[in-house]
């Protein structure tokens, strides 16, 4: 089982998100949380990527077109640091 550590603010942001990606959100955590980051690949609609430039060392998963939650995995104590969700901007 995987450690899921959020950033302090990830309650005070998820209570501002329209209630279909905190359930989404949920659904990514418990995903994360039994299986790990590598099981997000086979859910095509997540979407897992690896960022780039500054970012290149976090991930993103999509949690519908426009929000994203970004995270880095720290395999030598198997966390998951939930940094933030965000709206994508276009």
């Amino acid at each position: 089982m995987w450690h899921i550590q959020e950033h302090r603010n990830i309650d005070k942001i998820c209570g501002k998100l329209p209630q279909q990606i905190v359930k989404k959100y949920e659904l990514w955590k418990n995903i994360v949380f039994r299986h790990g980051p590598d099981k997000l690949r086979a859910f095509p609609g997540f979407h897992d990527e690896t960022l780039k430039g500054q970012r290149k060392n976090q991930r993103s998963s999509r949690l519908s077109l426009q929000y994203w939650v970004t995270y880095s995995v720290h395999q030598d104590i198997v966390t998951v640091y939930v940094l933030e969700i965000t709206p994508h901007h276009y």
